[in-house]
């Protein structure tokens, strides 16, 4: 699936948090994943909140997945641990780029770096692992 497939696939699909992501780019590297940040994933401190950044992680990875195998819905989320390194800059959007690190039949493995759009250091790394559902044929 390329980035306009994914992105139909976000809005048809899970609608509900589709108005707060972007896809940039899905290719063979992965996927590069927008958030545009309101004041809804804000706390205190005018920062963006950890489970913003745990959901841009997350929506990255999964879509790295389907661009891969194409519209697999059932694809969940079986583990993440995320490292937050530093504090996003305030009034700027996020940036995810999720890679596949594994893919296999019943499980990938991939990682996500996010950094604040315009700015090189990253503000958190994630690692990711998804369990993929059988084909039913």
């Amino acid at each position: 699936m390329d980035a306009r497939a994914l992105e139909v696939f976000l809005k048809r699909d899970f609608g509900q948090v589709a108005a707060d992501f972007a896809v940039e780019r899905a290719d063979q590297q992965g996927v590069r994943v927008r958030l545009k940040v309101a004041e809804r994933h804000l706390r205190p401190g005018g920062t963006v909140s950890g489970p913003s950044m745990f959901a841009l992680a997350d929506v990255a990875m999964y879509l790295a997945i389907l661009s891969r195998i194409g519209p697999v819905a059932l694809a969940v989320t079986t583990n993440c641990a995320i490292d937050f390194m530093r504090k996003p800059s305030a009034g700027y959007d996020l940036m995810a780029e999720a890679r596949l690190l594994k893919l296999g039949r019943a499980l990938a493995v991939g990682d996500a770096m996010i950094v604040s759009e315009g700015h090189a250091e990253p503000v958190a790394r994630a690692s990711l692992t998804y369990s993929i559902p059988p084909t039913r044929g």
